[in-house]
C-alpha cells in the first residue's frame, strides 16, 4: 500500500469540516485531494503533503514534523512534506487543512 487511506479518509474530513468539496486523485502512489480543481493537500508513503503557498512556506516549514517537499529531486516550492502524520490528533491535522485552504482560495477555480 502506497498511502494510509485511513489518514486519506482524516485529510479528506477536515477539508470538508472546513467548507471544502474535495475530490480524490490517485498520483504520485498515493491520494491527492483536490479543491477547486486545484492539488491542496495529499498523502503518499506514510507522508502528507501540503500546499502552503509562497507566502506562509517558511511559517509551514517550522511546525513539527514539516521539511522540504523534494519528491523527484526537485524541490516543491510552496508545498511541506510531514513526517508522521498519522499521529496528528485532529487538531493538528485540521491546522494543515486550514494552511491549504488559505492558499486554495488565492486560486482561481479551474
Amino acid at each position: 500500500m502506497a498511502f494510509d487511506p485511513d489518514l486519506a479518509d482524516r485529510m479528506e474530513a477536515a477539508l470538508v469540516a472546513r467548507g471544502a468539496m474535495p475530490a480524490r486523485r490517485r498520483m504520485f502512489g498515493g491520494i491527492a485531494l483536490m479543491v477547486n480543481g486545484h492539488m491542496s493537500y495529499g498523502t503518499s508513503n506514510e507522508e502528507m503533503h501540503v500546499r502552503v503557498g509562497p507566502e506562509r512556506y517558511a511559517e509551514a516549514l517550522a511546525r513539527p514534523g514539516a521539511r522540504i517537499m523534494d519528491m523527484t529531486g526537485k524541490v516543491m516550492s510552496g508545498w511541506v512534506t510531514v513526517d508522521g502524520p498519522s499521529d496528528l490528533d485532529e487538531d493538528e491535522l485540521g491546522g494543515w487543512a486550514d494552511l491549504a485552504l488559505a492558499f486554495n482560495r488565492t486560486l482561481p477555480p479551474k
